[in-house]
């Protein structure tokens, strides 16, 4: 029986980053969790300088630029870093999660190449990032990270966006269902988390309704078979939150149905923002591979981008624990 929910967290010091690790506090996860902290220096590290008893064994032999000592004096620097303020991270989730089992760890080379690889490793049930983040260099990359994470990862991704609340303060969640598989896994994922009393739980179906041509007044029955299938949606859409809302039975979040029309890569951060949510909830997108997932873009996607608050994008199979 597994009974701990396992998080790799990407962190780089930055502000982002701080509210990633303040987000977790209203992310509903259990008291048994084991994480894992991973820091990355995006600096190539040199082989460390000969030193000078060698210089002087081989002195005719070897000679060490003084360029590359300035390059390795640098770079150990940064990779240092990395490992301080990885360090600061766990202190910070000991601190905040007393019960949790933290692991940190600084690497060097591409951010979100390894993320991606130490996730292969860890098979972790969810990855969490900030929205933007910040290179060891000082260089921000403007969100490059967790856009990558978020497509190529194979578990749930948590975008995080947090703010500094008090402890236990009910929160707000959005959930973006459409019947299909995904969105029923985000709904499963919320219903198993642990909200403090008072949370909120909107269940959001997003139509896109035709529209009646002006061709259509001369054409009745062409009026008629669009309203019929813009009823048929309706009647669908309800169909499926209700579906979703009896997944919350004997539940503590008070929950609510909400439909509206439109674009969801749009309707769904806009209804949270009005909404004051803290978190968008919402199922991956099903593509076979990961250029269809490239290629096409998907709701959930578009949805992180452009959200005000933290969105978790959960992928079917993730383990869901209370």
């Amino acid at each position: 029986m597994i009974d701990r929910m396992k998080l790799l967290i990407g962190y780089d010091g930055s502000d982002c980053a701080e509210a990633a690790l303040d987000d977790l506090k209203r992310a509903g996860l259990p008291a048994s969790v084991e994480a894992h902290v991973l820091s990355v220096a995006e600096v190539w590290l040199p082989p460390p300088p000969p030193s000078m008893a060698q210089i002087v064994e081989i002195a005719a032999e070897v000679k060490v630029p003084a360029d590359l000592k300035r390059l390795y004096s640098r770079t150990a620097a940064i990779v240092k870093q990395a490992q301080t303020i990885v360090e600061h991270a766990g202190d910070r989730l000991k601190r905040s999660f007393p019960r949790w089992q933290v692991c940190t760890k600084a690497e060097t080379g591409s951010p979100a190449w390894e993320l991606l690889f130490s996730a292969g490793e860890l098979k972790p049930d969810l990855i969490v990032v900030g929205s933007h983040g910040r290179s060891a260099l000082g260089r921000f990359v403007l969100g490059s990270i967790s856009q990558r994470v978020l497509v190529e990862a194979e578990c749930s991704v948590r975008i995080a966006r947090g703010r500094v609340e008090e402890p236990d303060v009910p929160v707000r969640i959005v959930v973006g269902i459409d019947g299909s598989p995904g969105s029923l896994e985000a709904v499963r994922a919320v219903a198993s988390r642990n909200w403090p009393m008072g949370s909120e739980v909107s269940l959001v179906v997003i139509t896109d309704p035709w529209k009646t041509p002006v061709i259509a007044s001369l054409l009745p029955q062409l009026a008629e078979a669009i309203d019929e299938e813009n009823k048929a949606e309706t009647a669908y859409a309800g169909k499926i939150a209700a579906e979703a809302e009896a997944m919350f039975a004997d539940h503590i979040l008070k929950v609510t149905r909400v439909l509206r029309e439109g674009d969801p890569k749009q309707e769904l951060p806009r209804f949270a923002e009005e909404w004051g949510a803290d978190s968008i909830f919402v199922g991956s997108t099903g593509f076979s591979n990961l250029l269809e997932r490239v290629m096409l873009g998907s709701v959930s996607a578009a949805v992180a981008a452009r959200a005000h608050c933290s969105v978790e994008v959960v992928r079917s199979g993730s383990k869901t624990r209370k």
